[in-house]
C-alpha cells in the first residue's frame, strides 16, 4: 500500500469572518495539493474562527457557517481540488435524541470535505469548562466516533480536548485499527503548554498504536494567543515533524506504508524550540499584531515615560506593525527627570516612532487650581490627565491607546485608573515585572546578534522604576522589591496558596499581609482594565473570576489570647 501524504495547515482565521476564513481553507488546499498532499486538515473551528463563545447560540450565524460551508466544498470540487480530502472545523447543530423535536443546539465540529460534498461530521465529545473556557455551557457534546477512510487508510479523527481526557473518542480507537489519529485544534498558549501537548500526543499515540498528527491554529483573538506549533508523533511516540511557532505553515509528512516497520524523522521538518523569552516575547507581539489587524487598527499611542515599561511595549508594537506606526507621546511633568525625557526620546528615535511631547503641567494646575489637590489625589490627576490627552489624541487620529501596565503591578492595584490605565489593549497584562527586564533584554540581545541597534535604551532597562508622580519616588517607596513581590504573587495568584501556605515558604508576614490586602482591595481596577494576551497558566480576567464585593480576608495570625 502507497504512503498517504498528510498537510497540516495551521492558519490565523478571525471570528465571524466566513469569507476571509473560507478563502484560507481554499488558497492552503491549493498548497497542500500543489505538494502531493492526500489529506490536509485545518484547525478546530476553521470556517468561524475560535472562540465564537455566544455566537453560536444564533441560529443565523450557525446558517451563515453552513453556507459558508458549502460554499466551500463546491469550490474545491470546481477548481480541481475535490480528490483532496479536506478536514475544517465549524459549528454544527445537535439534536437530542432523546427530545425529538426540541430546538437544536450547537456543537463544535469537524467535517470532511471531499468531491464537493460533505462526507462526514464529527462533534465534539468532551467540552472544556475550565480556566479560558466555557464549551460546556455553549455546545451539545458529541457522542458518535469518527474513522476516515483516505487511500485506504483509516484515520481516526477528534478535536483538542478529546485527545486531553482519558476515555471517550480515542480510547474508542483501540478497536477500530486506526492507522493514523488526526486531531484538530485550537489550543491557546501558554507558557510550558508545548512540551504538554506532544507528550501527552505521545502518551496516546503509545494508547492507539499509530501515529498522532496533531494541528493547532495561530494568532491572536482578543485575549487569547494561539501558537501554531503542529506536530506528528510516531506510533512509538517520537517527535516525526514540528512546525514553527507563531507563524502559518503547512506541514507535510508521508505516513509510511503500513508495511514499514520504522519512521524516521525529517530533520528539516522539525522547527527549532524557542528560547522561553522568545516564546513570550513572540506571543505578545502575536496578540498585539491580531487585535490590531482584526479590529481594523494600523497605529497604536501610547506615553513614553523614558521607563521600562513603556520601552518595551513600544518596542513589541514597532514588531507587530512598524515603528512608523508607533505614536509615542512623552508628557513630562515638574517632576519628570531629564533622564527620563531624554530616554523616551531616544527610544522614539531607535524604532523610528512618530515622537511628540506634550506637557502636562499647563494642565494639572488648572485643575490644581480650582480643585486643590494633595497627596494621592494630586498624583492621580497627573496620570489621568496623561490618559486624557491619549485618548484625545486617539479620537482624533484613530490610534490605538495601549495600556503599558504589567501583570505585576496590576495586581496591587499600582495604576491609576482612568489614567494610566486608559487604553484598548495592555500588551504586559500577563507579564510580571521580572520578566519584563527580561523581555526587554532578549529583544536587544536578539537585535546585536542580527547585527541591528537595540531598541529600547539601556538605561530604560537599568534604571529603579518610578512613576515619578513626585519628588525622588520609585516604586519601591510602596512596594516590596519586584523580585520578592513576584515569587508572591505567583504564590497566592497563580497556585491559589493562602496566607498559611506562604508563611510555610518562608516569606515574611508583614510582607505576606501587605501584598495579600493589596491583591485582594483591588479586583475592581482590574475588572477595568483593558483586555491583553494570556501568556501565563492564569492571567487575569477569563482565568481567575473573583467578587468584588466580598468580605473575606486571609485569615491573620491567631493572637495569643486565641491561643489560649
Amino acid at each position: 500500500m502507497a504512503p498517504m501524504r498528510i498537510a497540516l495547515a495551521q492558519i490565523d482565521t478571525c471570528v465571524g469572518d466566513l469569507e476571509a476564513n473560507t478563502e484560507a481553507i481554499l488558497a492552503w488546499t491549493r498548497r497542500a495539493a500543489a505538494a502531493g498532499a492526500d489529506l490536509v486538515a485545518f484547525p478546530e473551528m476553521t470556517v468561524t474562527g475560535y472562540p465564537i463563545e455566544d455566537l453560536a447560540l444564533r441560529a443565523s450565524f450557525r446558517r451563515g457557517a453552513e453556507a459558508a460551508l458549502q460554499a466551500t466544498a463546491a469550490r474545491l470540487a470546481a477548481e480541481g481540488l475535490g480528490e483532496v480530502v479536506v478536514v475544517v472545523g465549524t459549528v454544527g447543530e445537535h439534536t437530542s435524541r432523546e427530545h425529538a423535536g426540541a430546538p437544536a443546539r450547537p456543537t463544535n465540529q469537524a467535517v470532511v470535505l471531499a468531491r464537493g460534498a460533505v462526507h462526514e461530521r464529527y462533534d465534539k465529545h468532551h467540552l472544556p469548562n475550565y480556566g479560558v473556557f466555557d464549551e460546556y455551557r455553549i455546545f451539545a457534546a458529541g457522542v458518535d466516533p469518527c474513522v476516515l477512510e483516505v487511500k485506504g487508510r483509516r484515520v481516526g479523527l477528534v478535536i483538542c480536548e478529546d485527545l486531553w481526557q482519558d476515555g471517550g473518542p480515542v480510547a474508542a480507537m483501540d478497536d477500530a485499527q486506526i492507522e493514523l489519529l488526526l486531531v484538530v485544534n485550537a489550543s491557546p498558549f501558554e507558557e510550558g503548554k508545548t512540551h504538554q501537548r506532544v507528550e501527552l500526543a505521545a502518551r496516546r499515540s503509545r494508547e492507539v498504536g499509530a501515529p498522532v498528527a496533531y494541528v493547532n491554529m495561530i494568532g491572536g483573538q482578543d485575549d487569547l494567543v494561539f501558537d501554531g506549533g503542529s506536530f506528528v508523533i510516531a506510533a512509538g511516540g517520537a517527535l516525526l515533524a514540528r512546525a514553527p511557532q507563531f507563524v502559518e505553515h503547512l506541514l507535510v509528512w508521508d505516513l509510511p506504508d503500513a508495511a514499514t516497520t520504522t519512521a524516521a524523522p525529517a530533520p528539516a521538518a522539525l522547527a527549532p524550540l524557542l528560547d522561553p523569552d522568545e516564546e513570550i516575547y513572540r506571543a505578545v507581539v502575536t496578540g498585539l499584531a491580531g487585535y490590531l489587524h482584526k479590529n481594523g487598527f494600523r497605529s497604536v499611542v501610547l506615553g513614553l515615560s523614558g521607563g521600562i515599561d513603556s520601552a518595551l511595549v513600544a518596542a513589541m508594537s514597532a514588531d507587530a506593525i512598524g515603528g512608523e506606526n508607533v505614536v509615542g507621546v512623552s508628557m513630562p511633568s515638574r517632576y519628570s527627570s531629564d533622564h527620563s525625557k531624554d530616554d523616551a526620546a531616544d527610544l522614539a528615535k531607535r524604532l523610528g516612532a512618530d515622537y511628540r511631547v506634550q506637557p502636562i503641567k499647563p494642565m494639572v494646575d488648572a485643575f490644581e487650581g480650582e480643585l486643590g489637590l494633595e497627596g494621592v489625589a494630586a498624583e492621580n490627576l497627573q496620570a489621568r490627565v496623561r490618559g486624557m490627552i491619549l485618548m484625545a489624541l486617539s479620537n482624533a487620529e484613530g490610534h490605538l491607546v495601549l495600556a503599558t501596565g504589567n501583570k505585576s503591578e496590576l495586581a496591587v492595584g499600582y495604576s491609576t485608573i482612568y489614567g494610566d490605565a486608559v487604553g484598548g489593549y495592555a500588551p504586559l497584562k500577563d507579564v510580571d515585572k521580572s520578566r519584563v527586564w527580561a523581555l526587554a533584554r532578549w529583544r536587544n540581545n536578539a537585535a546585536v546578534d542580527a547585527g541591528e541597534l537595540p531598541p529600547i535604551p539601556e538605561s530604560s532597562i537599568t534604571k529603579p522604576p518610578s512613576a515619578e508622580l513626585r519628588p525622588g519616588q520609585v516604586d519601591q517607596d510602596s512596594l516590596p522589591p519586584y523580585d520578592l513581590l513576584d515569587e508572591v504573587l505567583d504564590a497566592y495568584v497563580e497556585h491559589a496558596e493562602g496566607r498559611a501556605e506562604l508563611l510555610a515558604r518562608g516569606f515574611d508576614p508583614e510582607v505576606v499581609d501587605r501584598v495579600l490586602a493589596l491583591v485582594d482591595r483591588a479586583e475592581w481596577k482590574r475588572r477595568q482594565y483593558p483586555l491583553g494576551p494570556k501568556v501565563t497558566a492564569l492571567a487575569f480576567g477569563r482565568d481567575r473570576r473573583l467578587p468584588i464585593t466580598t468580605r473575606w480576608r486571609e485569615p491573620s495570625a491567631p493572637t495569643q489570647e486565641q491561643v489560649r
